[in-house]
């Protein structure tokens, strides 16, 4: 229905509007400049229920809008526009086979050989049913499909990235995790490990710098694990750190010439095959690092250590906003004291929520012990402090 209905506001403003039909997020952003398109936009919940459907909009080249144009966007939405007539009204064409356009989009950049493999995948009951089965069992692999039952209202329920620690790899070489709309994939290696965003992005990183083709470094947010940033100063990889968004990593990888980029949630940018996270890129990436190396994933994913982390959402309620509570003297006296205690073998980090009103305590250290303590101690002062009319 919403696509329908945006489908019909597009037209009715004059726009020639091309509907792809079901298929993943970035395979929209991988579609559109080939279409000659001047914008793209995307019905999606992401990684949440169907419920939560919203619109994603990306430029004609496959990038997300800056957030200075989406607010351009939006104050445009009040106003009255001329409203074409007649022949004025845009037409609606049906690309046909966009699923499969894509995988060949995808496979003409990267089709590593996977004779021989066992893969599960994870299809989220989303996007990845169409593309992801066909794009590995045409690269050889021995595939097997879960999560790939979709009503239109099961998306990412009980499957899929956010659920991707139930998800039995048992018998198989790896085991890949999609969100609904497959800009996300998360790993499970051949010993039943889950390889997250952080270490997949730490494997590609090593690789490409021993290729030669790293160029600007890896881009990863202020949540990315501590032990992601010990390995890349180990191996003298350069990294650069932005706010949490994957729109603020592209934005950073693309003025820095980053070949990766990515957050530990497995939103990953490859800049050599895509504009935007792309889960299926990302599988067949590491199925390539894999394939070259003779390595499994499991040797692959000891490329770092994974920091025990604590995380703590603080609902602050009353007139307080989380911004405010996060500024609040005594809270800042605990986060001084906390920094103290942790040293250099451990972090935290206070994050007023952008969208709830909570503030998020994070905390990192090689101690799992002292990462609770630390962690649930800098939280109480936080509740106390949200309860206060700041």
């Amino acid at each position: 229905m919403l696509s329908g209905a945006l489908a019909a506001g597009l037209s009715a403003g004059g726009a020639r509007v091309v509907d792809l039909g079901v298929i993943p997020t970035p395979g929209v952003a991988a579609l559109a400049p080939g279409l000659g398109a001047t914008a793209a936009a995307v019905v999606s919940a992401s990684h949440n229920p169907f419920g939560d459907n919203g619109i994603k909009f990306f430029s004609g080249e496959g990038r997300k809008l800056p957030l200075e144009k989406e607010r351009e966007i939006e104050a445009l939405t009040g106003q009255d526009a001329p409203r074409p007539t007649g022949e004025g009204i845009g037409p609606v064409e049906n690309l046909g086979d966009a699923a499969g356009l894509y995988v060949q989009n995808v496979l003409g950049r990267l089709s590593p050989d996977a004779a021989g493999l066992k893969v599960l995948l994870d299809c989220a009951n989303g996007a990845a049913v169409e593309t992801a089965p066909l794009a590995f069992r045409r690269i050889g692999a021995d595939v097997t499909v879960v999560g790939a039952e979709p009503t239109g209202t099961n998306i990412n329920e009980g499957c899929g990235s956010t659920h991707v620690g139930a998800l039995d790899a048992s018998g198989h070489d790896v085991a890949f995790a999609f969100d609904g709309d497959a800009d996300r994939v998360l790993a499970v290696d051949d010993r039943g490990n889950v390889v997250d965003g952080d270490r997949i992005l730490a494997i590609l990183a090593r690789d490409l710098r021993e290729r030669g083709a790293l160029g600007g470094g890896v881009v990863v947010t202020v949540m990315s694990n501590l032990g992601f940033f010990k390995a890349m100063e180990g191996m003298e990889i350069p990294y650069r750190v932005t706010p949490v968004g994957d729109r603020h990593v592209a934005e950073e990888m693309l003025r820095v010439g980053a070949a990766v980029g990515g957050e530990q949630s497995g939103h990953v940018i490859l800049s050599e095959h895509a504009t935007t996270g792309d889960g299926l890129v990302t599988a067949l990436a590491l199925v390539d690092v894999m394939v070259r190396s003779g390595k499994k994933l499991s040797e692959l994913a000891r490329v770092m250590e994974v920091y025990p982390q604590r995380l703590i959402n603080v609902p602050v309620g009353g007139a307080a906003s989380a911004k405010a509570v996060a500024a609040v003297d005594e809270v800042e006296r605990a986060v001084g004291r906390a920094e103290e205690r942790l040293g250099a073998e451990g972090r935290i980090l206070l994050r007023p929520s952008g969208t709830e009103p909570v503030v998020r305590v994070m905390v990192e250290h090689e101690d799992e012990a002292v990462c609770r303590e630390v962690c649930a101690e800098v939280a109480r002062v936080v509740e106390v402090a949200g309860k206060e009319d700041v």
